[in-house]
């Protein structure tokens, strides 16, 4: 008689597939199924080689928990373990170190990656510059991904369209217009990025994720951490510097969050107060992380790091992975040939979006009707409709005639947020730009 053999709920469930999601520096997804041992290092590799990224040391996976608390997926530990969330999970690969200099960086799809956190960290306040720095990384990233200034096809107010700022005044687009026009002229989307990268790496809040706290008299602080040290801003102000070299310890004890160093050969106490337990130990673990990255000279003489106080669970903390001079070393040894760089959303004038669904729709009337023989036909006016409302341009237009011979593939136009509906009578699908 043979003996039924179950496994164990434990053991069947190490096989359940779960979703995960994460989005890209441009806003765009990429998904994967992982099991419940995979650990966050499959997922950063998934990315990385999504994009053929080597240098990947400067990047990480962001998530956030339900009490809203922000993670860096840790490398060495599976993911279901950190994730508190209710599936499908939903994540973030982002710059988490960044680079001190960036002019070595050895390739340019690293550069463009890094010039996209750049433009996300400038759009939502983080990355703060006076009004010249700003308008010359805002024509940088115009004159990335628009080319040259046209007269004949750039309005007055084309510089509107590109939301830069958290606060964009009419007298900064002016002063980006005037640099775009001027001065960037001839410039490639890799260099301009390049430039943009150069002016911003010398900027007090570049690389400064902004930790939110409280000092010891109440006052509100932001807390970060850069290749050069622990910084504490108030307002926009910085109001402490303290370098890695004279930062001797980092601890937390519940809410309370201490830094430890050395200033003017005295030592220094400086205690924060945060909102949760939780957001104080990824504030130390963030600066744990920073420190070891830009300080030391080898990973291999990194040690698991404790807050000192045995009372709190979950204080030892292990770095995975190597640190900034083994990184700047392994990229000055690549050999291969640079991957292409795919740059996704290149902004067009809202004329530009017009006229290319415009002809976007003419070639698809025609390629998808049944009546070729009648290509020089009038298109019906429920198939532009969507785009005669929008622009003179199109009312000033010829209709675009095809040979009657023709057949034509049906491309993909990539437009930045222009939609155009068809009707079912006109035998063409709703797309999306």
């Amino acid at each position: 008689m043979k003996m039924l053999r179950f496994r164990s709920p434990s053991l069947r469930s190490l096989d359940q597939e779960i979703l995960c999601t994460i989005r890209l520096l441009d806003d765009s997804e990429i998904s994967c199924s992982i099991q419940r041992d995979t650990k966050g290092q499959f997922l950063l590799d998934h990315v990385c080689n999504h994009y053929n990224l080597l240098e990947k040391d400067y990047f990480g996976i962001r998530y956030v928990d339900p009490e809203k608390q922000r993670h860096w997926l840790e490398p060495n530990k599976p993911v279901v373990r950190q994730m508190k969330s209710l599936q499908p999970y939903t994540m973030c690969f982002r710059v988490k170190f960044y680079p001190h200099e960036p002019m070595k960086i050895k390739e340019e799809l690293t550069r463009y990656l890094l010039y996209l956190q750049l433009k996300r960290d400038i759009y939502h306040g983080r990355l703060l510059c006076p009004f010249a720095e700003a308008a010359y990384l805002g024509a940088c990233i115009v004159q990335a991904e628009l080319g040259d200034y046209d007269p004949e096809e750039h309005p007055s107010d084309y510089i509107r369209d590109f939301k830069l700022f958290p606060k964009q005044s009419p007298k900064l687009e002016r002063k980006i217009m005037e640099i775009h026009k001027n001065e960037l002229r001839g410039q490639c989307a890799a260099l301009a990025e390049l430039n943009m990268l150069q002016r911003a790496h010398s900027l007090e809040t570049y690389g400064v994720d902004p930790h939110p706290c409280k000092d010891f008299t109440g006052s509100t602080a932001f807390l970060g951490f850069t290749a050069t040290g622990f910084v504490v801003f108030q307002g926009n102000k910085r109001i402490h510097l303290l370098k890695w070299l004279d930062v001797s310890k980092l601890k937390f004890e519940g809410k309370t969050f201490y830094v430890i160093g050395i200033q003017k050969e005295k030592k220094l106490v400086l205690t924060f107060h945060t909102s949760t337990p939780a957001a104080c130990k990824h504030l130390w673990k963030c600066g744990v992380e920073n420190q070891a990255f830009y300080k030391c000279a080898k990973s291999s003489q990194i040690k698991t790091v404790s807050s000192s106080n045995i009372f709190f669970k979950g204080s030892r903390f292990r770095y995975s992975g190597r640190v900034a001079k083994e990184v700047i070393e392994a990229s000055s040894k690549i050999q291969r040939e640079p991957p292409e760089v795919h740059r996704y959303g290149r902004s067009l004038t809202k004329r530009s979006q017009t006229m290319v669904g415009y002809y976007l729709l003419c070639i698809l009337y025609y390629t998808h009707t049944d009546t070729h023989t009648s290509a020089d036909a009038p298109i019906p006016p429920s198939v532009l409709s969507p785009l005669r409302h929008q622009s003179q341009h199109v009312k000033n237009t010829p209709p675009m005639i095809l040979p009657k011979d023709t057949t034509m593939p049906v491309c993909v136009c990539v437009c930045s947020s222009l939609t155009l509906n068809f009707t079912e009578e006109d035998k063409l699908c709703d797309i999306t730009l």
